[in-house]
Formats: C-alpha cells, structure tokens, sequence
C-alpha cells in the first residue's frame, strides 16, 4: 500500500510521520517510510539545490523540474521495489505537493505541471493520501516557534501559502476517493489518534 502525507507549512508532517510508523510495525506490518524531494542519495542532493536559501534567483520552472527529477529517482529506486515486495511506503510529500506549491502557489500552468508528474513518477498514484490540513498563519507560527528546518521554500510571501492550501482542498474535491482530510490545528495526540484510525481503516 502506498500512502502520501501532505499538508501546507507547520502541518505536522515531518513530526507524526515516525511515531504512525512505530505503531504500525507495533501491529506487525512492515512499513518504509521516506520523504521528498530526498530519499535516495541523489535526490537528497536535489533537495539541498532546492531548498537552499542562497538561490533565491531559481526560476518556478526550474524548481519544478529539480522535484521531478528527484521524485523519478526516488520512485524507480526505492517505492516501486518496496511496493513490490509487499511493504507499506510512507512518503511524506509525493506529487501532489507538486501540484499545491508549482501549480497553485507559483501560479503556473496545472496542466504542464500535471503532464510533468505523470512523466516523472510513470503514472504511479498513492492508494490513499492523507492532508494534515492546518491554518496557513498557525502553520507557519509553530514551524518557526519549533525551530524546524527553515528553507527557501518557507520564505515566500504569506499569499502564497495561502494559495497552496487552497489547491490541496481543491485536489481534494477532485478526488475525494483518494484523499482524507485531518484537523492539523488540534492537540498532537488527536491528530495521531485519527491518523492512527484512518490509516488501519485503510490497512
């Protein structure tokens, strides 16, 4: 089974992701858990061009063709093979983060940047995509309160982020089969709690 997290800045991703594997194992499944842009050695190089606040003169298009490129490796090289072996992945960000902050936030043409994500994952979809959905000013309130890694995609203008998030609640009225949406905005444990439900609903 392969499941996506998603979510605009501050949502929690990064922080449930490791405890929702723990008890998954717990429960006996057998669980790989990855991230993008990074999860294999060339796409952690990828990411650090991206996410370099040095490279504040990196053109939308630019940066959208550095994600596929990593996310094609990552795709090829680590989920495929785990999928194939029966595993569950666990990819905090896929390609619909693509769509959300290239698409949307960049305002850029959502059916090229469609086009490109099919290329660069060979049509692979996740069989369910969870949005930790949170308050674009809370969001990014808790990732600079929590001393989290601050990159050059955190530093755009606030219309931005609030451009992203409103293209992850259209995706997900485009396809609500896919996608369950969670309340970022609660207590940690609450969120882990639904977490936890939805996915071994799904399991």
């Amino acid at each position: 089974m392969f499941i996506t997290m998603e979510g605009p800045e501050g949502s929690g991703k990064s922080s449930h992701i490791p405890n929702l594997v723990g008890y998954l194992r717990e429960k006996g499944h057998i669980v790989f858990p990855t991230r993008e842009p990074g999860g294999t050695f060339i796409g952690e190089q990828i990411r650090e061009v991206i996410h370099n606040l040095k490279n504040v003169e990196m053109h939308p298009r630019t940066e959208t063709l550095l994600y596929q490129a990593a996310r094609a490796q990552i795709v090829e090289q680590v989920i495929k093979p785990c999928l194939k072996a029966g595993e569950i992945v666990i990819s905090d960000r896929y390609y619909d983060s693509t769509i959300a902050y290239q698409g949307y936030g960049h305002q850029q043409d959502l059916e090229q940047v469609r086009a490109l994500v099919k290329y660069a994952t060979g049509g692979l979809v996740p069989d369910l995509t969870v949005l930790l959905d949170v308050d674009v000013e809370v969001g990014l309130g808790r990732k600079k309160k929590n001393g989290a890694e601050w990159n050059r995609m955190d530093a755009h203008e606030i219309e931005f982020y609030q451009r992203v998030r409103a293209g992850y609640l259209e995706m997900v009225k485009q396809e609500p089969g896919r996608w369950v949406v969670i309340n970022a905005g609660r207590e940690w444990e609450s969120v882990q709690e639904e977490l936890r439900k939805v996915i071994e609903e799904r399991l």
